[in-house]
């Protein structure tokens, strides 16, 4: 069931990695931290002669030392052009009479705010282009976090959404929109995404789509735990034994009282191979995932799910 997308491209105006910085005031306050010696100190001995041979010494390793090159920071990336970023639409609202803020997600910069000017006009290029779940390459530019959309070209190669699974799709765009920071880059995350939309394009079984596509959002942003070993004791999780799983910690053997899904060892040890043939992980899992991002979401209602609940129990 994994599908294999190739991503277009992508043409990037970052810094080489290994490019020196401009110079500035941090050069001239480098050149300046050790002094030439003392026009008096010559080449007697004692310990002036000494400390002034050691200054001279130093002065010329510092002056030998190669600058490092500074990263790319949050600010010098904001005001990045970028060209022909592959990318998908997640969300779109109005903005002012004839353009269109348009939450987009990309595979190298993560989920970005852009500015569609015009994009409601009769007329438009990008009207009939800024569709949900079809494939673009996008371009745009800007120094705020808000951004403009400069050019969006429709990609191709990737069967409609349509019924059931175009409310899915629904489904994983509000996830990511709600739990996905902005400018922060997930790339294999873009790849399962495209991998999750073919697999429903195809029909394949939406509840196991689904379960995959969320638990690996929680992996890449970090908030997964293990769930072959119990947390504290880092045993080995075992297939017949009934557990919880903490949020935050991970799963460890249950106790009278929790409140907690319980669910078996095996449905843990299946979710982490990604192996959901059975029909009690199946079930199991649904309820985890389901306390899980309750959980990371803080409370936030998904508005889709809830409409997948009433139509198919998902």
């Amino acid at each position: 069931m994994n599908d294999t997308v190739t991503a277009e491209p992508v043409v990037s105006t970052f810094p080489p990695p290994g490019s020196a910085p401009k110079a500035g005031k941090a050069d001239t306050a480098d050149s300046a931290v050790v002094a030439p010696a003392p026009a008096g100190s010559g080449s007697g001995t004692g310990s002036g002669s000494g400390t002034d041979a050691a200054g001279t010494a130093v002065a010329a390793a510092a002056a030998e030392r190669p600058k490092r090159a500074r990263a790319p920071s949050r600010e010098r990336t904001l005001g990045t052009r970028v060209a022909g970023q592959p990318a998908f639409v997640l969300h779109s609202y109005p903005y002012k009479e004839t353009s269109l803020i348009v939450d987009m997600l990309t595979r190298d910069y993560g989920r970005v705010a852009l500015i569609a000017k015009g994009a409601k006009r009769p007329h438009s290029q990008l009207r009939g282009v800024l569709q949900t779940f079809q494939p673009l390459s996008a371009s745009f530019v800007g120094k705020n976090e808000l951004r403009t959309l400069t050019d969006a070209e429709w990609v191709g190669g990737m069967l409609p959404l349509e019924k059931t699974a175009l409310l899915c799709g629904f489904y994983l765009n509000e996830l990511l929109v709600k739990l996905l920071a902005r400018d922060d880059a997930h790339p294999a995350l873009f790849d399962h995404y495209v991998a999750t939309l073919n697999q429903l394009a195809h029909n394949e079984p939406a509840p196991i789509v689904l379960r995959k596509f969320e638990r690996a959002l929680l992996k890449e942003t970090g908030v997964a735990a293990d769930l072959t070993r119990c947390t504290g004791t880092r045993q080995k999780v075992r297939a017949d034994q009934l557990y919880v799983v903490d949020p935050e910690r991970g799963p460890r053997p249950e106790r009278d009282g929790d409140i907690w899904p319980r669910v078996s060892g095996k449905t843990l040890l299946d979710m982490e191979r990604e192996d959901y043939q059975d029909a009690t992980t199946q079930a199991q899992s649904k309820q985890l995932m389901r306390f899980l991002l309750a959980h990371h979401l803080g409370g936030a209602p998904l508005n889709t799910r809830q409409i997948l609940i009433d139509l198919m129990q998902l």
